[in-house]
């Protein structure tokens, strides 16, 4: 028997353990962190450092070619790692340069590891694949234009784009590469980082400074041009529109610097590299403040049914989600109030200053609806799941206004200096990371001195709307045959 090469017959005892490992491990299923509103959104056992994601695009009926490669690093034992992927094809999967196998299970894409992995240690993961953006387009991902793509991907649809742990409370920071037909203009979140063109196509790079929720991705291809001015403090600001619409959209693009700087004034300096719209035209039913590049329908400008102090107000509600929900981005699903509360909480106040619209007036008029908000959708940081089909059904009035209504009863319970320095507190100390509603409430409760526990559970999780401070004579209508 001829004698076999140390290295060999490591090679071969490391295969025959790992065959004896797959053979032992049961059949891949989808995993999920937890979230009471979305169970198998995310995966534990690891934290996603950054994403570099290349996308060819071949026009809107053909699905895109993708390479999607993660760096983390394990928080725990691994003996596989599970990715939420779907709509689209995998055709291999490297893990730390070895060749691994794979295997679907509903939405999960589950990747048999080389051998047990300890926790603490780096993961460098390579998924060729493709990204189908014909389905259904009010499920999210890809959003089909007149002249190309955009992503909507909240809640939980980034993982129809590409594989990811796709949950806000696993950030990371994001490189997009996409190659597009030279004639067609490619930008993404965060800054350009390079352009090279090669015969009819040409590649954009693009790089996050900050990280991002995989919600809040957001990548345009199109016939669209970009629009450049300043902002505060020298701020790039960058506006992607469609090209023929670009002088009459100009009237509404050129208050973004003065919007900024408003926000600025109330919750300090704005937390990006760059800030600007992305009007599409596509019709959604729905804006979405991806991160430094909000997704605007075009026909919220073009129309002409929306008052001209309304679409302005919709402007700031977006904008203040790059403080509200981007850079602070929720550590669980029901906690979603934090960031459109706030957001309908500066677009309300914006709305009172700007255009005489009493703030007053529409918190009254939120309490007066609030406890049918709540029998309807749940109280707001305890949202009803939502139905089968219908997942961006969690975004209710309880989340908007019914949440706006609770920063009211704050600000009338500790006063408006301590309101004001708990917005700028939460801001500051929470940048570029996630937080949940405890958070929030030991947070208030430190500034205003006393214990808001209490306070704070009758607003956010009681079926009934307690007593407005200040305001004994406000009443909350509860439909009828709800107890």
């Amino acid at each position: 028997m001829p004698l076999i090469p140390r290295r060999l017959r490591a090679a071969l005892l490391a295969t025959a353990s790992a065959a004896l490992v797959a053979a032992t491990l049961p059949a891949p299923v989808p995993l999920g962190i937890g979230d009471s509103l979305f169970p198998h959104l995310g995966n534990p056992g690891y934290d996603v450092l950054s994403y570099d994601i290349g996308f060819t695009y071949h026009g809107n009926n053909k699905p895109l070619d993708a390479v999607t490669t993660i760096d983390a690093r394990t928080t725990e034992p691994l003996d596989r790692i599970n990715l939420d992927f779907a709509r689209g094809s995998v055709r291999s999967v490297d893990i730390n340069g070895q060749r691994a196998d794979f295997a679907a299970a509903d939405e999960d894409l589950v990747v048999e590891a080389p051998g047990r992995l300890p926790a603490g240690v780096p993961l460098h993961i390579t998924v060729r694949h493709t990204s189908d953006p014909r389905g259904d387009q009010n499920s999210g991902g890809w959003l089909r234009t007149s002249d190309g793509l955009a992503m909507g991907n909240q809640a939980d649809a980034a993982h129809r784009v590409f594989p990811s742990n796709d949950h806000p409370a696993d950030k990371a920071y994001f490189t997009f590469r996409v190659t597009a037909p030279k004639e067609l203009t490619v930008v993404a979140n965060g800054l350009a980082a390079g352009k090279v063109r090669d015969g009819s196509s040409t590649t954009w790079t693009y790089r996050t400074a900050h990280p991002m929720a995989t919600e809040l991705a957001q990548v345009s291809i199109g016939r669209s041009t970009v629009l450049e001015r300043t902002g505060p403090h020298g701020l790039p600001v960058r506006d992607v529109v469609p090209a023929a619409d670009a002088k009459a959209l100009e009237r509404w693009l050129k208050r973004t610097p003065g919007q900024l700087e408003w926000m600025e004034r109330q919750v300090g300096r704005y937390p990006f590299e760059t800030y600007g719209l992305l009007i599409a035209d596509t019709k959604t039913g729905f804006e979405l403040e991806t991160q430094t590049l909000t997704l605007f329908e075009r026909s919220v400008f073009t129309s002409g049914i929306y008052p001209e102090w309304y679409v302005e107000s919709l402007m700031v509600h977006e904008l203040a989600h790059q403080w509200f929900g981007d850079s602070v981005s929720p550590r669980a699903w029901s906690d979603l109030w934090l960031n459109e509360g706030h957001a309908s909480w500066y677009e309300a106040r914006y709305a009172e200053e700007h255009a005489k619209r009493p703030l007053e007036r529409r918190m009254r008029d939120a309490y007066t609806r609030s406890d049918s908000w709540r029998a309807t959708g749940g109280p707001p940081a305890r949202p009803a799941a939502p139905a089968p089909g219908e997942k961006i059904s969690i975004f209710r009035p309880s989340v908007y206004d019914g949440s706006a209504l609770v920063l009211y009863a704050l600000r009338k319970e500790i006063g408006e200096p301590a309101f004001d320095r708990l917005e700028r507190r939460w801001v500051s100390t929470h940048r570029d990371s996630t937080a949940s509603t405890k958070d929030f409430v030991r947070l208030a409760s430190q500034i205003a001195g006393r214990d808001l526990t209490t306070f704070f559970h009758s607003w956010l999780y009681g079926a009934k709307t307690p007593p407005m401070p200040g305001h004994p004579d406000w009443h909350s209508t509860q439909p009828a045959g709800r107890g």
